[in-house]
């Protein structure tokens, strides 16, 4: 399927494009294309590149734009057989002060790598979405609920024999940006105390590679307009502290500082009316797309019961990790091993 084909990754710069590239490089992809606005994080891309994959390296090539500039996508987009969308703004408490400027990324910027993928004869896009979506509270989960509807309008408009556009909703990422752990792990070293919002939180936990699980499973799995979500643990905020403290060693103090603008107790992967329509996909849900058309007197004959009866998946009733379990997640990661070798020779 990947043979001489051509992968766009918007926001490639990022945690995720990172993991895509580490899982994909060695694949028969014909070509990586890196598209994002920061020539910064560019360079320091191409440079670690170069060093960990001097033979495959010249498969990666970066693009300069920008989501919100239709232009610039255009111009990247040429030739490309698949686009993982990544690109967002995703940064809870700025979305808050600057609601306008989410609404510019993950709004608009959807529709405008969606309707240039359509021009473009693009064969399958991928859009990341995250659990702050459903029954959203915040500015950031508002934009990408809308980001979510503008996927299933363009799915429901487009020629599904020509282009396959779905979504993947998934939960917090250890490590990525945004992540607490490295704050955590940062205030360890600085010897300051461990700020904490509220220890009873819960957030769903996975890794990068997870991240990119999903993403590989809903490209060989998902119809047109659908949302795939991965089953998740979860754990709370302050057990997720003491871990850290545990694997570190570490006797610094925990402060709580009460939850930020536009924080939520706990997360919802999928919502109860999502639910009710979930197909069961094992390690996975598969949500389809509402298909209906406005014609609604022949879909209101008769009603269904499954929406009252549903339940939502959140991080309160997943399986909540203890201390031990979060330990060993954690253990698991590259980047605590590579923490944890650092704290210990320096002390």
């Amino acid at each position: 399927m990947f043979k001489n084909k051509i992968l766009l990754i918007t926001g490639g710069t990022g945690s995720f494009g990172n993991a895509v590239l580490d899982k994909f490089l060695d694949s028969d992809l014909k070509e990586i294309r890196i598209f994002s606005r920061d020539e910064k994080k560019q360079d320091d891309m191409r440079h670690i590149y170069q060093a960990k994959f001097p033979e495959l390296s010249e498969k990666i090539k970066f693009y300069i734009g920008d989501v919100r500039d239709r232009e610039t996508i255009i111009s990247a987009m040429n030739g490309v057989d698949y686009v993982f969308h990544a690109a967002a703004l995703k940064q809870v408490p700025s979305c808050e002060f600057f609601p306008l400027e989410a609404v510019k990324t993950n709004v608009i910027g959807t529709d405008n790598v969606l309707s240039v993928a359509i021009k473009e004869g693009v064969k399958r896009v991928i859009c990341l979405s995250t659990d702050k979506a459903a029954y959203p509270v915040n500015a950031m989960g508002t934009s990408k609920a809308m980001m979510e509807k503008i996927i299933i309008a363009k799915s429901r408009n487009c020629d599904s024999n020509k282009i396959n556009i779905c979504c993947t909703r998934y939960g917090n990422v250890m490590c990525s940006r945004g992540s607490v752990i490295p704050l955590f792990i940062e205030q360890i070293k600085s010897a300051k105390p461990l700020t904490i919002t509220d220890p009873r939180m819960t957030r769903y936990i996975m890794s990068l590679e997870e991240a990119v699980d999903l993403v590989s499973f809903a490209f060989h799995n998902a119809q047109n307009g659908d949302i795939m979500i991965q089953k998740a643990p979860s754990c709370y905020i302050g057990d997720l502290a003491l871990a850290i403290k545990e694997i570190f060693d570490a006797n610094n103090p925990i402060k709580i500082i009460g939850t930020r603008h536009g924080e939520k107790q706990y997360e919802v992967l999928m919502t109860r009316e999502e639910a009710s329509k979930a197909i069961d996909k094992g390690g996975f849900y598969r949500i389809p797309a509402d298909n209906r058309d406005l014609n609604y007197d022949k879909y209101l004959v008769s009603g269904s019961q499954n929406i009252t009866v549903a339940e939502e998946y959140d991080s309160n009733n997943t399986t909540i990790l203890d201390i031990s379990e979060i330990k060993k997640k954690l253990l698991n990661l590259e980047y605590i091993k590579k923490e944890l070798s650092e704290w210990r020779e320096s002390k």
